[in-house]
């Protein structure tokens, strides 16, 4: 069985705009790719109710997991309300039990909103007890406990920058120029953020703004389009960074 990545963020799209390509990548390589958000991205609407954008949201992730042969899973949460408690903890912990990935992405600690903040701890967490027997969970009690605690890599805040507005040093940089259009065609399976994106933040064309936050990355090394990555090397959590290690020839570390 091939080896499983898994990115797992606070909202569709979110991991189409910070780490799809490197997933690409991952998949070129025999990685075994799964997306998951802990909502289905019931808020991102200024005109449907939150059932039905939710409903849509949901068919777009999974459209845009499906061009890696992927998977997409959702924890179930609600959007503007993800916050650290048990039950958040415990849909976290379920969801990477049932991926099982030997390498995890999630937010920086620092970013613009609250639910990538929080999206950030629980993952964290999620990742260090999802291993551990006596980690009892509710809605997939059957999900075995991982066989171990992943490599965990935070994704480069929303404009490089954390919510005083600073730039953010990462470590690692992946050279995803020869994937930039996958990456970009992922993106666009999330068709119904472009009003939602337009009408709440102000950004017209989402993909340019996604090419542009890439090609900021790729000036950082030299490179037209990059993503980067600031590993989490806590306690117990593998230190070695295997992420730059698998794409050596498009890896650079700062």
């Amino acid at each position: 069985m091939a080896e499983r990545v898994l990115a797992f963020m606070a909202h569709p799209d979110d991991a189409e705009f910070l780490c799809a390509g490197t997933l690409a990548l991952l998949h070129q390589i025999g990685y075994e790719v799964h997306i998951a958000t802990m909502t289905a991205g019931d808020g991102g609407s200024a005109e449907l109710p939150p059932e039905e954008i939710a409903r849509i949201r949901l068919n777009e992730a999974k459209r845009s997991a499906e061009m890696l042969h992927g998977s997409y899973h959702c924890a179930g949460l609600k959007d503007f309300l993800v916050t650290v408690n048990e039950t958040a903890i415990k849909r976290a912990v379920e969801v990477v039990r049932i991926v099982d990935p030997i390498i995890v992405f999630t937010h920086y600690p620092t970013d613009y909103m609250l639910d990538h903040e929080m999206t950030s701890i629980l993952v964290r967490h999620a990742c260090f007890c999802a291993s551990a027997p006596n980690m009892k969970t509710d809605l997939f009690p059957s999900a075995k406990p991982t066989s171990q605690i992943p490599y965990l890599y935070y994704c480069m805040p929303i404009e490089g920058i954390d919510h005083f507005g600073r730039e953010v040093k990462m470590q690692t940089f992946i050279d995803i120029t020869s994937v930039m259009e996958v990456k970009e065609e992922m993106l666009k399976c999330h068709e119904s953020q472009r009003q939602w994106l337009l009408k709440h933040h102000g950004i017209d064309d989402y993909i340019h703004r996604m090419r542009q936050w890439a090609a900021m990355a790729g000036e950082k090394v030299g490179v037209k389009f990059a993503e980067c990555f600031a590993q989490h090397r806590g306690h117990a959590f593998p230190k070695e960074n295997l992420l730059a290690s698998l794409l050596s020839n498009f890896a650079f570390e700062l």
